[in-house]
């Protein structure tokens, strides 16, 4: 907690003064202490994206997965709007530069598309969850394909991506840091607090384009990828 609000402070107080460049790597660093915090390991394979404009496309497991992403390199998330309003996670979201959603409206949803394409242009690294909600960690949810549009419309790459979360012991699936179903976030927090031997492995892809695919097909496709990567997880030893 105290980390947190620390990083809600630095968010209102410190980031007016500083560059983009010097926020994102404030973001990074506090996004790898707070893994360091909750004594989970992160393994990174493959090459993240160094510049954009690309989209990362990943699977959804857990409200760690935007922290864990952060760790391994910067990048604005696209989000429901609800988490606007979240105590403190509301605020460090917006000071990580999160482009808000409404995901029941359409129209909407045709805003965020058209300025995540203007983010794109602009030489932005993105990431969205397409499941467009957290699974269990053991299979990946069929992708929405909605955002994708905004990669299609800029002439930008996406990178997939896989999240696992395992024992660091044994290599199984951990389900501690699982927020489905009728968890709150405080019991999922909690429980991740008391796991031991937690891993965050998080595999990056290589950088695809959409080649003709229509954002449906493309989807399809990247959920493939990142079941494939997901399979090639093997924990060190």
């Amino acid at each position: 907690m105290a980390h947190v609000l620390v990083g809600a402070w630095t968010v209102r107080v410190t980031f007016p003064r500083l560059s983009s460049v010097q926020k994102e790597e404030r973001i990074q660093a506090w996004a790898i202490e707070l893994l360091a915090r909750l004594a989970i390991k992160l393994i990174v394979k493959g090459v993240p994206a160094e510049v954009g404009p690309v989209l990362l496309a990943a699977n959804h497991i857990s409200w760690l997965d935007i922290m864990v992403l952060h760790a391994a390199r910067h990048c604005r998330f696209v989000s429901k709007s609800e988490l606007k309003q979240w105590p403190l996670v509301g605020t460090l979201a917006s000071g990580a530069g999160t482009l808000f959603i409404e995901r029941e409206s359409r129209r909407d949803a045709m805003r965020v598309v058209h300025h995540m394409a203007e983010c794109l242009r602009q030489g932005d690294i993105l990431a969205v969850f397409p499941e467009g909600t957290t699974g269990d960690g053991a299979q990946v949810l069929p992708f929405h394909a909605n955002l994708l549009q905004a990669a299609i419309s800029a002439g930008a790459p996406v990178q997939p991506v896989a999240l696992h979360f395992a024992d660091e012991t044994t290599g199984a699936v951990s389900f501690a840091p699982c927020y489905i179903g009728d968890d709150t976030l405080v019991q999922s927090i909690w429980r991740t607090l008391r796991a031991e031997g937690v891993v965050a492995v998080l595999n990056f892809g290589a950088l695809q384009v959409a080649a003709g695919r229509d954002r449906r097909a493309w989807a399809s496709d990247l959920r493939s990828t990142i079941v494939e990567l997901r399979g090639e997880v093997k924990l060190p030893g």
